[in-house]
């Protein structure tokens, strides 16, 4: 599993006034909840592209204030003109607790059915799973080997992963 470092400010309060700051000085508004207690922070967005602008699913360790938070990725909001981030919400990974992720989803090998001429219609790229922390991958793979012209593949069919 791919991790990110993140090194993340506290913030030094919560409201309009104090959001409306922390943008105009470059900074993008986070909070990681999950876990014991939420956690306020700002992040740059030099680090935090990293995590957000690719299809791979990726863990951040933020650290704020000498606290590290090990966390996932679960919503980034985005300003409806400038297409700026507006705010992003973290959800911390905590042993022996059950979270939802979108995993995505790689296929492996040529089908048959390709080779012959035939049309792979690729819908699903991420899949909604209930996973916890110890038993969490980076991705689910769809072996298109034994697919021939006519086939399809349901979510039901991908091999679960045990946990």
């Amino acid at each position: 599993m791919e991790t990110v470092a993140i090194n993340g400010t506290k913030r030094a309060g919560l409201g309009k006034k104090f959001t409306k700051a922390d943008r105009k000085e470059g900074a993008i508004p986070c909070v990681i909840y999950g876990g014991k207690e939420n956690v306020h922070f700002t992040g740059t967005m030099g680090e935090i592209k990293k995590l957000i602008f690719t299809p791979a699913f990726k863990v951040a360790e933020i650290n704020v204030g000498g606290a590290k938070h090990k966390c996932i990725l679960k919503n980034v909001q985005w300003h409806p003109v400038t297409d700026n981030i507006r705010h992003i919400d973290f959800l911390e990974l905590v042993d022996g607790k059950s979270f939802k992720a979108e995993l995505p989803v790689r296929l492996d090998g040529v089908a048959p059915g390709i080779r012959e001429g035939g049309k792979l219609v690729y819908k699903l790229r991420k899949i909604k799973v209930k996973t916890t922390p110890k038993s969490l991958v980076d991705e689910l793979v769809l072996v298109l080997s034994p697919m021939n012209l006519g086939d399809s593949v349901r979510v039901r069919d991908i091999e679960a992963i045990e946990g």
